[in-house]
């Protein structure tokens, strides 16, 4: 029997009227993400942005930094280092499976 299939994470759903409700934070604060690299979602045929789950992740962890006194540029800075640390953690376990 088939099933239906959930889109996944990285699916651009939602809007940005639906990601400020489900955060509890303004539109113009998701543009200002954007604006700042932190968070691009993907756009629609109509240029309108579309959030996956993973996006609205982003602006969660975004939303904790800056409570911790970061600046947008200070998050997209911690958010490039993450996956340099990630990039180089896969290259990493890449050689150790190699060398086994």
């Amino acid at each position: 029997m088939p099933t239906a299939a959930f889109p996944d994470d990285s699916r651009p759903l939602y809007t940005v009227g639906q990601v400020a409700e489900l955060v509890g934070v303004q539109q113009a604060f998701l543009r200002r993400l954007d604006q700042y690299d932190v968070v691009s979602p993907a756009r629609s045929d109509g240029a309108q942005r579309r959030y996956s789950r993973n996006d609205i992740g982003r602006v969660e962890a975004a939303l904790d930094l800056i409570g911790e006194g970061i600046t947008l540029a200070g998050v997209r800075r911690v958010f490039e280092l993450q996956a340099e640390v990630n990039a180089l953690k896969a290259e990493l376990a890449r050689e150790r499976a190699r060398r086994r």
